[in-house]
C-alpha cells in the first residue's frame, strides 16, 4: 500500500510526457531549456518546502500510509520531489499550450506535423 501515491505520480508524469511529446510543447520542443526551467522550479519549491518544514508550517500529515516512507529530509518525503516535477511540468505545458492556442501559432503546429 506504500507505493500508491508514488505510482499515481509516475503514471501522471508518464501521461504528461506523452502529451508533451505529441504536441512538442515543452521538453520535446527545447530539451535543454525545459530541463533548466524544471530544475529551477523544482529547486525553488524544494527550498520553499524546507523553509515551511523548518518553521513548523509543513509536515507529512495523515496520508503517510500511502507513501513509501523514504524521506529525503525531515518531514520531506521522496514523493514530494515527483509531485514538484509534476506541478512545474504541468504548469509549463499549460502555459505553452495556451500560448499556442491564443496566438494561433500555426507555424509551430505545421512544423510539428512535418516532423511526424
Amino acid at each position: 500500500m506504500g507505493l500508491v501515491y508514488l505510482t499515481c505520480l509516475l503514471v501522471s508524469l508518464g501521461c504528461m510526457a506523452l502529451m508533451d511529446r505529441r504536441w512538442r510543447l515543452f521538453v520535446w520542443r527545447d530539451r535543454r531549456r525545459a530541463l533548466v526551467v524544471l530544475a529551477v522550479g523544482v529547486g525553488f519549491f524544494l527550498v520553499w518546502d524546507v523553509v515551511g518544514i523548518a518553521t513548523g508550517i509543513f509536515f507529512r500529515g495523515h496520508g503517510s500510509h500511502l507513501m513509501t516512507g523514504v524521506l529525503i529530509g525531515p518531514e520531506l518525503p521522496l514523493e514530494e520531489v515527483f509531485f514538484l516535477v509534476l506541478l512545474c511540468w504541468s504548469t509549463m505545458l499549460a502555459v505553452a499550450g495556451a500560448h499556442r492556442v491564443l496566438t494561433g501559432d500555426r507555424r509551430a503546429a505545421a512544423s510539428e506535423a512535418v516532423r511526424r
